[in-house]
């Protein structure tokens, strides 16, 4: 099954995500932590990437295109992928048809007011990719993962001046992915203001498979 997930930034995709892809046996493909592990490894590509995401802004989507293309020719992608935050526009989109068409498309419905808290109070585990909030799921040790003790981090595109830079690139450059998929039947949306559990039984829901 091949099935994208979209929403702003801190719409907790990525923890639905993870859940789906699990139960269907299928990669969770995050472009996100793909170019950013790019970076962290040094790669051509992930040097190309690095300055355009530490300003939070797209990176190019020949880059992007190209690094998702190779993922899928992995074995484990054979059955379909779970794709998180991408397509994030429409040209991603059409080039995206010629290698992998998609079954279905979840919108993360979510008001702006909520994003930004959601997204700057975040802390991540470079290690294992936990992701933890300030206010909302703190690690039981203040700067601490939970499930192996490395520190946290505070990624840049997570600090506030980056978060509205990525909310404004978000309105101007992906919402309009919305209209496409609707238009094209595949577009199903969530309200993801509800607890994981919430959230994931309209996802559930949507994808029309029983809990």
């Amino acid at each position: 099954m091949r099935i994208a997930f979209l929403g702003p930034p801190g719409a907790g995709k990525g923890t639905q995500a993870k859940l789906l892809a699990s139960e269907l046996r299928v990669p969770h493909l995050s472009t996100g932590d793909m170019l950013r592990a790019a970076v962290k490894e040094r790669t051509p590509l992930g040097l190309q990437a690095e300055s355009t995401m530490k300003a939070g802004k797209l990176v190019p989507d020949a880059l992007v295109l190209d690094l998702l293309r190779q993922r899928l020719q992995q074995p484990d992608a054979a059955k379909g992928a779970l794709l998180d935050g991408f397509p994030r526009n429409v040209a991603q989109a059409e080039a995206l048809t010629t290698f992998l068409p998609l079954d279905r498309v979840i919108y993360f419905e979510i008001p702006v007011g909520e994003l930004l808290p959601r997204l700057t109070e975040r802390r991540s585990c470079p290690a294992c990719g936990t992701i933890y909030n300030l206010r909302s799921h703190p690690p039981a040790k203040a700067g601490r993962c939970d499930r192996d003790g490395t520190e946290l981090v505070h990624r840049p595109d997570d600090r506030e001046e980056a978060v509205r830079t990525r909310l404004e690139v978000y309105n101007r450059e992906t919402a309009p992915l919305l209209e496409y998929f609707r238009s094209k039947g595949l577009l199903s949306t969530v309200r993801a203001t509800g607890s994981v559990e919430e959230v994931q039984a309209a996802v559930r829901a949507a994808l029309g498979r029983r809990s």
